[in-house]
């Protein structure tokens, strides 16, 4: 009896290691597929011209040198377009953070009278839109153009984000909590600050996160409301000027950045323009999983 349960055993355990091996190879290579084309881009930009000319260069630098990066930040408008992205990103991440934790806590309370119809308004937005037309001329109304203003307000409330916290407040803070703190004495304010905001920390910082990266990587807007005032000219937008500038023939964009080869300056702005935003990814990361498992839940 025993040798048979030993037996049968056996395939099973070599079963759950095949899968376990499968699921394993299966994010190796999703991790590759990601990390590679990102490693690729590094070594260009660190290699010299004639190597990425001949396309010899890989995954490791070839003739390594540093001189694009040095070109790059001997041009001082970059460096100020860089400053320009670090605070227009800061107050897009605080105002967009603002707004939707305002909406979202009241929208999870089961005693707001028309929340289910509030709600289908926010998610109306997710499928029908204005378009870039009706946008550019509330901006112009407003007097927004060629202001930091115009690259913070418009886009910086997502419903995505709200039904994500809305659904996390709803199944992480109990009603009974909050009528605990309201016997207490405490108000909405102080309910929100004290009780909800301290429990909600993962989902907060995750979704600071999908704000700060989402204005990051964002220049269209930047394209269309900044016009006149270059100052305000955002890092990702000063880079889209270079990277097309060393493309094609004509002048689009004042700098001293010039390099025989437009694939060295295309690869180095990459890079420049990537590294701050994964220097504060490792902040949040211990947030980063929980924060998404709990928005997933259905409130």
């Amino acid at each position: 009896m025993k040798s048979s349960e030993k037996t049968l055993e056996a395939p099973r355990r070599y079963r759950f290691d095949i899968w376990d091996m499968l699921i394993r190879l299966v994010l190796l290579v999703a991790s590759l597929v990601c990390l590679l084309p990102f490693v690729h881009v590094a070594a260009k930009s660190l290699s010299d011209d004639a190597y990425v000319i001949a396309q010899k260069v890989f995954l490791i630098p070839q003739g390594f040198t540093l001189e694009a990066y040095g070109k790059i930040f001997a041009d001082e408008s970059i460096l100020r377009s860089l400053y320009v992205s670090v605070i227009v990103t800061v107050l897009f991440t605080i105002v967009g953070m603002i707004i939707t934790i305002c909406a979202a806590y009241p929208l999870s309370r089961p005693q707001l009278k028309g929340r289910a119809a509030l709600t289908f308004i926010c998610v109306f937005t997710l499928y029908f839109g204005g378009g870039i037309i009706p946008d550019y001329l509330l901006v112009n109304s407003l007097g927004m153009l060629d202001t930091i203003w115009s690259l913070v307000l418009p886009l910086s409330f997502s419903a995505f984000n709200l039904l994500i916290l809305k659904s996390s407040i709803a199944s992480s803070i109990p009603v009974s909590l909050e009528e605990s703190a309201r016997i207490d004495g405490a108000g909405h304010f102080r309910i929100l600050i004290s009780v909800v905001l301290p429990l909600s920390k993962p989902i907060l910082a995750t979704l600071s996160l999908f704000y700060a990266v989402g204005r990051w990587n964002a220049y269209q807007d930047a394209l269309f409301y900044i016009k006149h005032n270059v100052d305000l000219r955002p890092l990702q937008l000063k880079l889209y000027y270079l990277v097309v500038q060393a493309s094609e023939s004509f002048q689009l964009e004042a700098t001293t950045v010039q390099l025989s080869n437009p694939e060295v300056l295309k690869a180095s702005v990459v890079v420049f323009a990537t590294l701050p935003i994964i220097c504060v990814y490792p902040f949040i990361q211990k947030y980063f999983v929980q924060g998404v498992m709990l928005g997933s839940v259905k409130g």
